[in-house]
């Protein structure tokens, strides 16, 4: 085969995909993948619905293939942050700032999780997360550390840290509770969401001030 037609194809299928992706991640984002239709991602993405199956054969390949692509471009950044040699202060911050505001453009990628993680207990981290997951010891070394020099109030390193992920995570996996428990609208929990980042960091940060 002439290897520009191969290039040439091989570049189309690339573009294909990308729309499909692209299309994919926004109607998931607007009505979960429950919601979502085929019929709906294939109009998005400006393709036929039969060819939509050709790439991909059902609604939840699509959705898994979504929120994988997702989370294997995010862990290398939290792990990262995690792993990092700044200060604790300015790693929490900074972890917080792109977790919520991960989750905040990408909504049903904590389901997501979730979801495998009670089909696959045992295998969870083989089947979905990446090679490279994040290690805490550094972080959790930094706390231990920051309360030995009193710089922060005493408190289990590993407590702190699934603290500050519960506190990023839960509202967005508790939509559906926001809305009937404190009666909001869409645009009310918009604004909600994007208080969330400044609210955790100044809770997180009063919590851990010294007496």
């Amino acid at each position: 085969m002439d290897e520009s037609i191969k290039t040439d194809r091989l570049g189309a299928e690339d573009s294909t995909e990308q729309r499909i992706f692209e299309a994919a991640r926004d109607i998931f984002i607007q009505k979960g993948m429950e919601g979502a239709k085929m019929q709906e991602i294939a109009d998005r993405a400006g393709l036929n619905k039969a060819l939509l199956h050709y790439y991909y054969r059902s609604k939840e390949k699509l959705f898994e293939m979504v929120a994988r692509s997702i989370i294997n471009r995010a862990i290398p950044v939290i792990r990262k942050t995690i792993e990092s040699d700044e200060p604790l202060h300015q790693k929490i911050a900074g972890f917080i700032d792109f977790y919520i505001n991960l989750i905040n453009h990408n909504p049903f990628v904590p389901l997501f999780i979730v979801s495998e993680m009670n089909k696959h207990p045992d295998s969870f981290y083989e089947k979905i997360m990446p090679i490279g997951v994040p290690k805490p010891q550094i972080f959790l070394k930094q706390v231990e550390e920051a309360i030995e020099r009193g710089e922060i109030k005493p408190i289990k390193p590993e407590h702190l840290l699934i603290n500050v992920v519960s506190m990023c995570v839960f509202p967005f996996l508790g939509k559906p509770m926001l809305r009937i428990v404190l009666s909001m609208d869409s645009a009310e929990l918009k604004q909600f969401y994007d208080e969330r980042t400044e609210v955790v960091k100044q809770f997180v940060f009063a919590a851990l001030r010294p007496d």
